[in-house]
This record gives C-alpha cells, structure tokens and sequence, in this order.
C-alpha cells in the first residue's frame, strides 16, 4: 500500500485531541498539559535570551521561571493584532522586562563585564519586535522540538519519508525505493506531518517560520 495508518488506536484520541485546538489555544484554557508543552518548546530559548544579558545559571533558571508564570497569567490578553505580532517576540518582552527588574533587585549599579551597567546588557536582548535577530540555529531547535512533540503520532515509515525529504532535503523519487513505497506516498507523508506540525505550533508564529525545520 501507498499510504498507511497509525499503528494501533490507541494512538486516535491524543491525535484527535490534539487537533481540535492548538497548542496556544489549549494552554490559554489553561489546559496543564498545554503549558508543560510550552515550556518544553520555549525555555531553551528563554535560557538563551537571558545568556545574552549575562544571566546564567541559577538565576536564569528563576527567572526563566518567572517568564512563564508572568506569561500564564497574561496570556488571555496576547493578541495578534499586527503583522509582526508573536508569540515568541511577546515572550522575549517578558523576559527582557525580568531581567531589569532583576538588575534592579540584584543593585542599582549592577554592572556586567567590560564595564557595562545593566541597562547596557538589557539591550543585548532584541526587542520583541527583532526577531531576525534569534540565530537561524535557536529557531531550528524550536521546530526540531515541536516536531518531537508529535512524532508518536506517526508510524515509523511515515515518519521516515517526512525526515528525509524535509529535514534531509531529499527528494521523494530518492527516498521512495528505500521505504518500499510509491513517490506520491512519500509526498503525502511529507503533508501529513507538516501539518500537522502546523495545526500544532502554526498560531505561535509567522508561517514562513515552519521552514526553520528544513534548514539542515
């Protein structure tokens, strides 16, 4: 066969559940599964932010904490009103606005290496609306971590066909002999995962940011 279905159904209700809502939508209904997902896609970036503007350590895994508490309780009022208006870019302006407020506690003259008062090392991290500044990397790792969180969705050979076309930039015609399948098959794969990495993830950023994830 071209195609081919989940492994057992016990695998339908978590793909079922999962689509009816996004993942935004379901952490802002305070769904707890919704925001430990969340986390998992978003502090390794958080962390990075916070490495910017000299916080390392244990102070970047409290304040990185901070982030997401000040971000649960504010997400019923995140909007995308705007073009330029993201999920990831309102984080950042979390996390930025923490980070003085902890140079502010830690000392009024708080000052980084070289010299730099905290003002000065504030400004390492972007404003929320620079997000071309995020490395190409940090972005890819994000997706690659949202890729992760469903690929049990998936059968192996399924699973196999997206990767190799997305990720390894194969072509289907290459990749269709060694999966035993037809090419069309290895291209409703390739659609299948995307999107449902899309239904996924798809709200939390620009679509042109899904591509993040064929950059390697």
């Amino acid at each position: 066969m071209d195609t081919e279905t989940p492994k057992s159904d016990s695998r339908k209700p978590r793909s079922s559940r999962a689509t009816s809502l996004s993942l935004l939508q379901k952490a802002r209904a305070n769904d707890p599964d919704a925001w430990s997902r969340l986390v998992h896609l978003y502090r390794p970036l958080v962390i990075y932010w916070l490495s910017r503007g000299s916080v390392r350590g244990d102070d970047a895994d409290d304040i990185a904490q901070e982030v997401f508490h000040a971000a649960s309780r504010g997400l019923a009022g995140f909007r995308r009103d705007r073009p330029g208006d993201t999920f990831r870019g309102w984080l950042r302006g979390i996390a930025r606005n923490l980070l003085l407020l902890h140079y502010r506690k830690t000392s009024k003259h708080a000052q980084a290496p070289g010299g730099s008062d905290a003002f000065a090392v504030l400004q390492q991290i972007p404003a929320p609306s620079d997000e071309a500044d995020d490395p190409p990397e940090e972005i890819g790792n994000l997706y690659r971590r949202a890729l992760e969180m469903v690929r049990d969705e998936f059968e192996e050979r399924t699973w196999r066909a997206f990767w190799m076309t997305v990720v390894e930039g194969r072509s289907p015609v290459s990749v269709a002999p060694e999966l035993g399948v037809t090419p069309a098959a290895v291209r409703q794969s390739k659609s299948r995962v995307l999107r449902r990495l899309k239904e996924e993830v798809g709200d939390l950023a620009p679509g042109d940011e899904l591509s993040t994830v064929t950059s390697h």
